[in-house]
């Protein structure tokens, strides 16, 4: 694990998921794919769509409408039920916290965090933009307001979107509600950033959403205005006029370094630090940029990161490509970093704006997103429409450059690093330091079969999810698979349809999911939550090479069958691992029952670390001589010495002997036994009843087990009679498809998840 303090990270802050819905993109991807690309997102409409819209005809017809905005796709689509509103409440609410909600859910995915397992305190920091919903599609309706009622619709439609989160995530942490315009977004991660280190919480979504409504939609350009006059964003250009409106939702988890690192997190990047200031009156109005209040909070931002500014290689600019606003920032730009250098022409600037628009309040998390993709893939995205510099910005005698281009972002003696501003009407302004996340530490040796377990609210829904798990293998054939299925296990929510599937690799698992009705998949509906196990131990003879992948692969499997193989070589005369391990021929019946019980013990052992304890078990032959150790009834000793005296009574009776010799050793041995009570509810194959404490001390219920022929159907309608029990057989049928494949099935629903995380 990467030293903390050596990197200088004791306040620093990891990235661990990223989601959102950006113009021309329906996830964080397709964002980088359209952004390396130098895709510009901005839709364009005829004034006859407008019209349709419900735009007034004079409007969109007049010389100077721009009829251009970025839009989201499917903004209507919501799943109500999935988080427990109604569908009339769902109508009524604002797009904003649906979509907001729809996007925390899957950021806190991505991050391998299922809320409602998760033990820490989770914030939320967010913000949305003025509702244009109420007004358009709400009010325009009274009998829709009657039904819903005013306090209700102005609930579902003011700006609680972080509190609506935390409700409806059940997320316990912080929850802050934000609006400083256009910096919003970055301002929630400034503020996420402080409530992780000041301890208020352990982990933190922070983002905004801006969904314009109607998404058809355009501006009227005004000379010397925001707005740009052909719907075209050119920052930092010569011909820059201004940029033009788009929605987009985005959110980012956030989570203290070093717990990050310890936890096992996929650190997409670092924030090595974060400021947040105001303009003050030190302007020319409300709505102007200040260099001072910029470069204030940019030089606040490098100071906190304790961060060479030559060190930067990129900054994801506010970039409004207005005449008056580009040559402020330059400015500030350059007033922050030659405090600190005086070196020319080292650091690339870009703007997200000329990609997808200005998405107001989502401004911010967009361009974080952006700056984070671009340290993760190491490359620097184009600036689009840039061919020459505005003549108010001397960029040759600055440290900066306009990147107009898609750039290799070449490796350093130092980490990559970048830089992200956004400013807001009104002054509020904030930067935040980016660093490159360090080399992920090599995965663990994984088991050889790994379980995938997927889970929706409907049939429908649990489809789509195979669907969308194989296609993201499809994507990643070298992915590790032990992380997969361990982030699949215990960082999702379990929801009531389930599938559970077992497979060696990536690849592997890809021809699994595609297959359909594969044999290796197990498809169940149940309500979620733990169902007790009962444990079956058979009493079929191993076959050579048995447990050998266990023993391999499993440290506490290996460590039960040694333990057996020690205590058996002095009554056996033969190690029990050259027939389960070694694959050697089994020599006769007291080898094979005492191979057995070492797989079946090992098995049980195994079982139980990984969180599957036993609410009852039951056994046949000698297998009932594991279920009476599991069960606490026979010290290990003595479960072993009778699987032996069992092997014995089976060779006199194969080789035609009277087996009365054989059973008054047996006789002797029982005499002497000392068994306890039951630790849980044991039952027998030989009698088709329970074991009772009595029964345990009682050497007839033991010769019954030598000399009689065995009731195991009895002994398992017992186990079950009455209960939701699940049984598993825990013995050679386990092991006839590699390792305890079988079984891993069944188990994955049993066992209980793990505190310690991994990728």
């Amino acid at each position: 694990m990467a030293d903390v303090k050596q990197q200088g990270w004791e306040d620093a802050v990891a990235v661990v998921g990223m989601s959102g819905r950006f113009p021309g993109a329906r996830d964080v991807e397709e964002f980088w794919r359209n952004l390396r690309a130098g895709v510009e997102s901005i839709e364009f409409f005829t004034a006859e769509e407008m019209e349709e819209a419900g735009a007034p005809p004079e409007l969109v017809r007049g010389p100077a409408y721009v009829r251009a905005h970025g839009t989201v796709e499917r903004v209507e689509w919501f799943d109500a039920a999935f988080f427990g509103f109604s569908p009339r409440e769902a109508e009524t609410m604002d797009p904003q916290v649906r979509l907001f909600l729809e996007a925390a859910w899957e950021a806190l995915e991505r991050a391998g965090y299922d809320a409602e397992r998760y033990e820490g305190a989770v914030g939320v920091f967010a913000g949305a933009t003025m509702n244009h919903y109420l007004t358009y599609a709400i009010q325009s309706d009274p009998s829709l307001l009657a039904k819903v009622g005013g306090l209700q619709s102005g609930i579902l439609n003011h700006n609680f979107i972080a509190t609506w989160t935390s409700y409806k995530l059940g997320l316990r942490g912080p929850s802050v509600n934000l609006q400083t315009a256009c910096s919003t977004s970055l301002v929630a991660v400034h503020l996420a950033v402080q409530s992780l280190l000041a301890g208020e919480c352990s982990l933190a979504l922070a983002g905004g959403a801006s969904i314009q409504i109607p998404q058809k939609r355009g501006y009227t350009w005004e000379e010397g205005g925001i707005l740009s006059p052909d719907g075209h964003c050119r920052a930092f250009d010569a011909e820059a006029g201004g940029t033009v409106d788009g929605s987009g939702v985005g959110v980012v988890v956030l989570k203290r370094m070093e717990e990050a690192l310890a936890d096992g997190d996929v650190v997409h990047a670092v924030v090595r630090a974060s400021a947040v200031n105001n303009d003050g009156s030190l302007k020319a109005g409300f709505t102007a940029p200040s260099v001072s209040g910029q470069a204030a909070v940019i030089s606040e931002a490098l100071s906190l990161a304790r961060v060479d500014p030559e060190t930067i290689g990129y900054v994801e600019c506010h970039g409004t490509a207005t005449p008056l606003g580009d040559p402020i920032e330059a400015e500030a730009l350059t007033q922050a970093y030659r405090a600190r250098t005086d070196r020319r022409g080292f650091c690339a600037l870009g703007g997200v704006k000329t990609n997808v628009g200005h998405l107001d309040v989502a401004a911010g998390v967009a361009g974080f997103v952006k700056a984070v993709q671009a340290l993760r893939h190491r490359e620097i995205p184009p600036s689009l429409h840039y061919r020459a510099p505005n003549p108010e910005i001397d960029f040759a005698a600055s440290p900066f450059f306009v990147n107009a281009e898609l750039r290799p972002w070449e490796a350093a003696a130092h980490p990559r690093r970048a830089g992200v501003s956004s400013f807001g009407i009104g002054g509020t302004n904030a930067h935040v330091i980016l660093e490159e996340a360090p080399e992920p530490e090599p995965a663990a040796p994984g088991r050889p079969v790994h379980v995938l377990a997927l889970s929706g609210r409907g049939e429908a829904a649990l489809e789509r999810a195979t669907v969308r798990l194989a296609d993201w293998l499809e994507s990643r054939p070298v992915a590790p698979l032990a992380d997969v299925a361990y982030t699949l296990q215990v960082g999702r929510r379990a929801f009531r349809h389930r599938r559970v599937l077992l497979a060696y690799d990536a690849a592997d698992a890809l021809a699994a999911l595609r297959e359909p009705g594969t044999p290796r998949a197990l498809t169940l509906a149940g309500e979620p939550g733990s169902r007790p196990v009962a444990l079956f131990f058979p009493g079929a003879a191993p076959a050579p090479g048995a447990g050998r992948e266990l023993y391999e692969s499993e440290p506490l499997f290996r460590e039960a069958v040694d333990a057996c193989a020690d205590l058996l070589r002095p009554r056996l005369g033969s190690d029990v691992r050259d027939v389960l391990v070694r694959g050697a021929a089994v020599p006769g019946p007291a080898a094979a029952e005492c191979a057995l019980f070492a797989l079946e013990h090992g098995l049980a052992r195994l079982w139980a670390a990984w969180g599957v304890e036993p609410e009852a078990v039951a056994g046949e032959g000698t297998g009932e001589l594991v279920a009476a150790c599991a069960a606490g009834i026979l010290p290990l000793e003595d479960a072993l010495a009778f699987a032996h005296a069992r092997g014995r009574l089976l060779e006199a009776r194969a080789a035609g002997a009277p087996p009365e010799a054989e059973m008054r050793a047996v006789v002797q041995q029982v005499r002497a036994l000392s068994a306890g009570a039951p630790a849980v509810p044991c039952f027998s194959a030989a009698t088709g009843g329970s074991v009772t404490a009595e029964a345990a001390r009682d050497p007839k219920h033991w010769l019954a087990l030598l000399a009689e022929p065995g009731r195991a159907a009895d002994a398992l309608r017992a186990l079950t009679a009455g209960t939701s029990r699940v049984v598993l057989e825990a013995g050679p049928a386990a092991e006839r498809s590699s390792g305890c494949a079988r079984t891993a099935v069944e188990t994955a629903a049993a066992a209980k998840p793990c505190k310690k995380r991994r990728r």
